[in-house]
């Protein structure tokens, strides 16, 4: 595997304050992210949660805050309870008008073992899921 981090743009129409709140208030999180019992968008931060792969198992994600620039980036960590590996992911927010773009990074894919779940095509898959159409609905329908 490669160490080219997977990177995401999409649109919005949504102002960058908006798009920040869906990405930092716990409670909406919730709705179009993961189940967070705790999220504050403040460097040193530490939150978990649960997800499920492909053939439903559980992982547990421990995170923690690296950088929190209040309508314009949060970056966190993101490792896996019992697996080898730590990678990072970014969210930049940009305001263009009156819409938003959100460019998603995520880097320090290839730390993971080999294994479905933590394939490229996986993370692909999730935030193409997550950033393409879940978040896209979220900020814009509500």
């Amino acid at each position: 595997m490669s160490n080219v981090p997977f990177v995401i743009e999409r649109t919005y129409n949504a102002p960058v304050a908006k798009v920040w709140k869906a990405i930092t208030d716990k409670d909406q999180m919730k709705q179009w992210y993961f189940d967070l019992s705790a999220f504050e968008a403040r460097p040193g931060f530490r939150f978990s949660f649960p997800g499920q792969g492909h053939k439903g198992e559980q992982y547990i994600h421990h995170c923690e805050v690296r950088e929190a620039i209040p309508n314009k980036k949060l970056s966190y960590s993101w490792a896996y309870e019992h697996y080898e590996g730590s990678s990072v992911v970014t969210f930049e927010l940009f305001e263009e008008g009156s819409q938003t773009r959100l460019r998603l990074t995520h880097e320090g894919l290839e730390t993971f073992p080999k294994h479905p779940d933590f394939a490229p095509e996986s993370f692909a898959a999730g935030w193409t899921e997550l950033i393409g159409k879940n978040l896209k609905t979220f900020v814009e329908g509500a």
